[in-house]
C-alpha cells in the first residue's frame, strides 16, 4: 500500500467522523480536508452522493480508492502510515486483537447502544449480531480493566476509535460511566490530538451554523 496518492478526507463536525479526523493527526498523515454543512443538507446534494451514496461521513478517497464504513477507514488509514506505530502489522501476534476490537465497535457496540438508545426491544438473543447489552458492555469493561490500553501496554488507531466513542456516549448516558470506562476515557483523550481536533470542530461547527443562518 503507497501513501503517495492524494488522500481526502469528507467529514462533518460533531459526527461520528471527529474520531477519523483525530486519528489523520496521530497519523501525521497529508490529507485534503472536505468539510460538509450537514445544517444545509450538504451531505445529500449529489456532489457528495456521487462520492459516498450512502450519504454518510466518515470517507476517504485515497487514489481511485473510495473507503468508507468506521472499522474500514481506520485499519486503512492505520495500515497506510505505518511509521505512526498504530497498528500492528501482519504476523505480529496482537495484529488479530487489534482487529477484533476495531470490529466489535461497528458489529456490536454501537448496534447495542442504538436499540437501547430508540428503547427498541432486542430480537431473540441468538439473532442480535451483540447477544444482549449487558454482556456486550461486560465483555468490553473486562478488556479495559486489563488496561491501559485495548492491546495492553501499547496504544493503537483501536484505542483513538474508543477513546472518542466511549467518549460521547458515556457523555450522552448511553453508556454507563463505568470506573474502568471513564478512566480510559481520560486516559485517551488527553492525547494532544484530541483537544487540537475539538478546537478545529468547533471553529468548523460554528462556520456552518452560520452559512446554515444566512
Amino acid at each position: 500500500m503507497t501513501s503517495d496518492c492524494k488522500l481526502t478526507f469528507y467529514h462533518s463536525p460533531d459526527t461520528r467522523s471527529t474520531g477519523v479526523f483525530t486519528l489523520l493527526e496521530e497519523l501525521g498523515a497529508p490529507y485534503e480536508l472536505k468539510a460538509l454543512n450537514m445544517k444545509t443538507g450538504e451531505q445529500r446534494e449529489s456532489a457528495f452522493l456521487a462520492v459516498n451514496p450512502m450519504g454518510k461521513v466518515p470517507a476517504i478517497v485515497h487514489g481511485d480508492s473510495l473507503v468508507t464504513e468506521q472499522g474500514a477507514i481506520y485499519i486503512y488509514l492505520a495500515d497506510l502510515f505505518p511509521a505512526a506505530g498504530l497498528a500492528p502489522a501482519i504476523g505480529d501476534p496482537l495484529r488479530g486483537p487489534y482487529l477484533r476490537w476495531l470490529v466489535f465497535y461497528g458489529s456490536s457496540f454501537e448496534p447495542a447502544v442504538v436499540d437501547r438508545w430508540l428503547q427498541r426491544e432486542p430480537a431473540r438473543v441468538s439473532t442480535v449480531p451483540y447477544g444482549d447489552f449487558d454482556t456486550m458492555l461486560a465483555t468490553l469493561a473486562g478488556q479495559l480493566r486489563k488496561g491501559p490500553y485495548l492491546l495492553g501496554e501499547r496504544i493503537s488507531a483501536a484505542d483513538i476509535l474508543w477513546g472518542s466513542a466511549l467518549r460521547w456516549t458515556t457523555a450522552f448516558k448511553l453508556v454507563p460511566e463505568l470506573p474502568e470506562i471513564m478512566a480510559y476515557v481520560e486516559r485517551v483523550t488527553s492525547r494532544p490530538s484530541f483537544p487540537a481536533i475539538a478546537a478545529r470542530d468547533a471553529e468548523l461547527s460554528a462556520l456552518h451554523a452560520a452559512q446554515a443562518q444566512a
